[in-house]
């Protein structure tokens, strides 16, 4: 098995430019036999070219072709309905679609869906070859994968095949993917997005992707709409990576230095010690090794050189955030020998759920309890609902009231979103609806599932989520009357042989 490093990319790529187009450069390598494998992704997409430099056969393209494996919960082994395998609908190099693995080389067959997930064949030069070859470009959807930039260290495990008809061959990347994933290949996706210019402070670059100056004097966090992660007035909460100022670190390496804090904005900052892991990589191996990180005797850590590359680079310290109270708390980086060491990052720490509660669900004005049968007695009567969805310290970013039924189905009975502005703490003991009744759309067992998340965030997304649920049985009008119908057919059916009319 290989190791492949994705790289960052700002602007989305458009599959339809070239391959030589500057989006592309930079991008992650991976050799094989027919050409090379280049990867680069940001915080929606993977983008994979398959370069096949030895495939200088200029025919339609409907005879060529690949497949694109993902291990979906990276646990080397093949998962049934979960693992998917991507390829082309036949007669068409431009459509790609997926299936899920039923088993060891065999598949469900293309799923019909509609998704942003992609692909575009190509043929002519690339910056592997100038000679005209067939090069396929895909894009695939982060979540499709299972991968989220939030997790600790996001990574998948994969395996293709590519073919061509001109000249013949095909090759599998790993040999026999396609029946055992012990030897898929790793995927490591980029978290290293360089902050914007004039976004960083002078030590401090940031908290995750968050940058330095999107943090306001209360300690939350906003960012552009276009800017991944997202966020809106945010607090932080759980596991943090303080991350530095690239240049100024660049300048300092191998210096000692200490990390302070204190809650609140007055009061002495005393040192905040922690210890972490990051993988750096190893060119020797071609894959990152664990490294272990922490302070020394006298409570400072050493800043790491630029030339290393790391897993989390410009790492000041990684700490969690769970056991600090509430509110906020500032920090500060002495570097020795350095003036420039006042500068003071200010973050709201916030780790705990909004309080959710479905107060009641009444019926004719009668309060229904947990897994009551509720008979409707006309198709406009159904049910009115008092909810709370509440965060005392304001850090509401989206609450909603579902009903879930049958099959895997829902139906939104009310939502709202954070406003978009200030601190937001919810409703408490809210009437829905606030006009008439809620109707169920069919008789059956019904989940009213009152879901929130909340307004914080680790600096790659938003954290937080909570639910509370409660269950009703549902019945129609003229549910009974059908049923006793039924129920007598079975009774003279049974006593005469004769079928009820």
């Amino acid at each position: 098995m290989s190791t492949l490093v994705s790289r960052w990319v700002d602007t989305p790529i458009d599959l339809d430019d070239s391959i030589n187009d500057p989006s592309w450069n930079d991008a992650g390598i991976m050799h094989m036999s027919k050409g090379k494998v280049m990867v680069k992704n940001n915080s929606e997409f993977l983008y994979v070219a398959l370069d096949i430099v030895t495939d200088q056969g200029n025919d339609a393209g409907t005879g060529d072709y690949f497949w694109f494996t993902f291990d979906r919960n990276r646990n080397a082994a093949i998962t049934p309905n979960y693992d998917v395998n991507y390829g082309l609908y036949p007669g068409n190099p431009n459509k790609m679609g997926r299936q899920y693995y039923l088993g060891a080389g065999r598949w469900t067959g293309l799923i019909n869906e509609t998704s942003p997930s992609k692909c575009r064949i190509e043929f002519g030069p690339s910056p592997n070859s100038n000679t005209p070859h067939r090069i396929w470009k895909m894009q695939f959807l982060l979540s499709d994968l299972n991968v989220s930039l939030s997790a600790w260290f996001p990574y998948t495990r994969f395996g293709f095949r590519v073919a061509s008809s001109h000249p013949s061959f095909y090759h599998n990347e790993p040999a026999d993917f396609y029946n055992n994933f012990s030897k898929l290949h790793f995927l490591f996706l980029s978290k290293k997005r360089v902050f914007p210019t004039g976004s960083m402070g002078t030590v401090f670059g940031g908290v995750g992707l968050i940058p330095f100056d999107k943090i306001n004097s209360s300690g939350r966090a906003t960012t552009a709409s276009g800017y991944y992660p997202y966020v809106q007035n945010a607090a932080f909460g759980r596991k943090l990576n303080i991350i530095g100022n690239r240049t100024t670190l660049a300048a300092l390496a191998g210096r000692k230095y200490k990390v302070l804090y204190r809650e609140g904005t007055s009061g002495s900052f005393t040192p905040l010690l922690s210890s972490w892991k990051n993988y750096l990589w190893d060119n020797a191996t071609s894959q990152y090794v664990l490294r272990h990180f922490g302070p020394d005797t006298n409570d400072k850590y050493t800043i790491p050189h630029s030339s290393m590359d790391y897993s989390i680079d410009d790492l000041l310290i990684q700490f969690n955030t769970l056991g600090m109270n509430t509110g906020i708390h500032q920090f500060r980086i002495d570097v020795d020998s350095y003036s420039a060491d006042t500068e003071i990052l200010t973050l709201y720490i916030d780790n705990n759920l909004p309080e959710l509660n479905i107060n009641s669900i009444t019926h004719n004005g009668v309060q229904q309890s947990a897994c009551s049968v509720v008979k409707l007695t006309s198709n406009s009567d159904g049910l009115k609902f008092h909810i709370t969805a509440n965060d005392p310290e304001g850090n509401l970013r989206l609450f909603r009231l579902r009903a879930h039924y049958g099959s895997n189905l829902s139906t939104t009975i009310y939502s709202q979103n954070y406003p978009g502005s200030g601190n937001w703490s919810g409703v408490v003991n809210l009437l829905v609806p606030g006009r008439g009744e809620w109707v169920p759309p069919v008789t059956c067992a019904y989940q009213f599932r009152l879901s929130g998340w909340a307004r914080t965030t680790n600096g790659y997304g938003y954290i937080g989520y909570t639910e509370h649920a409660e269950h009703l049985t549902i019945l129609e009008p003229g549910y009974e009357t059908v049923v006793s119908r039924a129920a007598e057919s079975e009774f003279v059916l049974g006593m005469t042989g004769e079928k009820l009319e």
